[in-house]
């Protein structure tokens, strides 16, 4: 069985007088055969926050966690077996039919992520199980989602793909994606490379969408 986990940073607002829009978007897929040692990567952050702070529980957000954290996170999983593909979008240059079509242009590079995976022939179990960090409320638009990327991968590629819509608190592999989308993000959304150069090495693919 082979592992999609999917996650993204920075927002789909296009008010950018509005104070927190950011002008980037970024899609992050990490893959991998086996899952668990990238859970292993997370329960061990974990386990040294237990053990330092007390802290019990919880999910672990890059946005929210402190320099040592990240870095510990990024650089275990730098030493995993798995890889990394992004797409980010320069949101000043997305089509205004798009801008106001979120969910459509959300599915549509998502699509183009995994169309890429399988085109470069990345993925090679016929068991694949794609993972969304869950975004939306909304059934119908979560049920579009998992339907539009089965139906893509069924005509382009004649594959199946489980496609399934987790919280991070649900699936811990998720909290990992978390950590890599962010540190793609800041690359350039803060022309802030320090956390990108510690998780490069698993990058096999990253593009611009309307650059």
């Amino acid at each position: 069985m082979a592992y999609i986990f999917l996650d993204e940073s920075g927002d789909l607002g296009f008010d950018f007088t509005k104070k927190g829009t950011t002008q980037y978007f970024v899609i992050t897929l990490l893959f991998a055969d086996h899952k668990r040692p990238i859970e292993k990567c997370v329960r061990t952050v974990h386990a040294h926050l237990r053990k330092r702070f007390r802290r019990i529980g919880g999910v672990l957000h890059a946005c929210k966690e402190e320099d040592v954290t990240r870095q510990r996170l990024l650089r275990c999983l730098s030493q995993k077996n798995c890889a990394v593909m992004t797409i980010y979008l320069n949101k000043k240059r997305v089509y205004t039919r798009l801008q106001d079509e979120k969910a459509v242009l959300y599915n549509y590079v998502t699509n183009i992520l995994l169309d890429r995976i399988f085109t470069k022939k990345l993925v090679s179990s016929d068991d694949i199980h794609l993972i969304a960090s869950k975004r939306e409320t909304n059934k119908f638009l979560n049920e579009n989602f998992r339907s539009y990327l089965r139906r893509q991968m069924i005509v382009n590629h004649t594959r199946k793909i489980a496609v399934e819509i987790r919280t991070p608190a649900e699936e811990k592999a998720l909290q990992a994606v978390d950590f890599v989308s962010w540190a793609i993000f800041r690359k350039p959304e803060w022309r802030d490379d320090v956390y990108y150069n510690t998780i490069r090495g698993k990058i096999v693919e990253e593009n611009p969408l309307f650059p």
